[in-house]
């Protein structure tokens, strides 16, 4: 996680918060459930999230883009958006350092369009689904279905990560895939991502700092309303 952290010190509150969370997570490191091990074989850290999800079965990595014969527009909007969102970070904070006042204007159009993102995100999710419970990390997810899918088939994911909105179209490699006791026609899978772009291993990296900031100060909240 170094290099994605080199990103986000400019946030000194959440980067306090973000070592924290890596602190506890270390501490609680060995006795995390073996299963964890075929999600994330390099250490990434992972998180409980909950978030849209749509998946096809790929004869090979480059029919990923033309995976779902329906695309939603929204979803690339959305997707071109983000991007350009982070893309464009590295400029805001040199004009930040130069005019403040500019620097807040264009924070202030940031947040207008993430607003317009948001709705549109409402009615992207309603074409996806009801959101489902996952794992997720920047090396693979894990998540439940209604089909086996065979070790080493290869997939393409999209996902709808809240409540950003993230849309991430990604190419997936199926490492377990178990069926779940006492439950019928369950089965628990678990992916990872393959040819994951630098930017998208960013964006995802900052998802998961900032779910795991929130926990922490919905914790900390919880704690202090304690008597």
């Amino acid at each position: 996680m170094h290099e994605e952290l080199a990103g986000y010190q400019s946030n000194k509150a959440c980067y306090t918060e973000f070592k924290a969370v890596t602190a506890t997570l270390l501490v609680m490191e060995p006795s995390m459930s073996t299963d964890d091990d075929y999600i994330d074989k390099r250490d990434f850290f992972r998180i409980s999230d909950e978030l849209a999800l749509e998946y096809r079965r790929l004869d090979s990595l480059d029919e990923l883009k033309q995976a779902f014969s329906r695309q939603a527009p929204m979803f690339d909007l959305l997707t071109d958006l983000h991007v350009l969102e982070y893309e464009s970070q590295h400029l805001l904070r040199q004009i930040s350092e130069r005019d403040r006042a500019m620097a807040h204007y264009l924070k202030v159009v940031n947040k207008r369009i993430d607003l317009v993102g948001q709705a549109l995100a409402m009615q992207l999710t309603d074409d996806l689904g009801s959101p489902v419970e996952v794992t997720i990390s920047e090396g693979g997810m894990s998540f439940t279905t209604n089909e086996p899918l065979e070790l080493d088939q290869l997939l393409a994911l999209r996902l709808v990560l809240l409540p950003s909105p993230l849309c991430m179209l990604l190419a997936g490699k199926v490492i377990r895939c178990e069926a779940i006791a006492d439950a019928t026609d369950t089965w628990s899978i678990a992916v990872s991502f393959e040819q994951l772009a630098d930017a998208q291993r960013q964006m995802l990296a900052r998802h998961i700092l900032q779910k795991q900031a929130q926990e922490i100060r919905a914790a900390k909240s919880s704690e202090e309303g304690t008597p």
